[in-house]
């Protein structure tokens, strides 16, 4: 699951469609993902979002508008949660082009029998958007949080039984500066990727 619902007002237009090296954030993360998972689903906020992105991911993803009236991870999650036909989801962002195919695949190995996989830093900051989800675990305590009001993902996090978290130590065996989490989010950050793919 790629979320791409955020409004980006730093870029003036969708995060996802932002272009690095000629080509879509969004397009970045879907090459390294589709090569290891069966369905992608990219979350969107409307049908006018829906509609900009669908010629873009030309068939090669489903589309899951969330619905609810408040905007965030949660919500888009939770669509893209109800969207998932697969008893494991991913949950990543649509602006992390240097997302690990092979962590994310050890993720998903680690997550058998497991509500949640998620990375955590050594500050003890966790990764909720890079982590690996037992599917149905996770719908029912993304709806549960959102009933209670909460709007967080680590509300989500809080409600599920057996979380494993993974040290991000152990993930630089597999990337040595942990650029899967580097994300998108200034035309500083574009020119620093931008230099990376050089």
């Amino acid at each position: 699951m790629i979320l791409a619902g955020g409004l980006s007002k730093r870029f003036g237009q969708e995060k996802g469609l932002v272009e690095l090296a000629g080509k879509p954030l969004i397009l970045h993360v879907l090459d390294k993902v589709s090569k290891i998972v069966e369905e992608t689903v990219v979350v969107v906020s409307s049908e006018t979002q829906k509609e900009t992105f669908e010629p873009l991911l030309a068939h090669r993803a489903n589309m899951a508008v969330d619905r609810h009236k408040a905007q965030g991870p949660l919500v888009g999650a939770l669509a893209g949660f109800e969207g998932a036909q697969g008893e494991y989801s991913l949950l990543l962002p649509c602006d992390t082009p240097f997302v690990s195919s092979q962590i994310m695949l050890f993720l998903l190995d680690l997550c058998i029998n497991k509500s949640a996989v998620i990375p955590r830093w050594p500050s003890g900051y966790i990764e909720p958007l890079h982590a690996a989800y037992h599917t149905k675990s996770a719908l029912t305590a993304a709806k549960t949080a959102l009933e209670t009001g909460k709007l967080d993902l680590q509300s989500m996090i809080a409600r599920l039984r057996g979380v494993r978290y993974v040290s991000t130590m152990v993930l630089r065996q597999m990337d040595t500066k942990l650029l899967t989490f580097f994300n998108i989010n200034t035309f500083g950050d574009l020119k620093r990727a931008e230099s990376l793919l050089k």
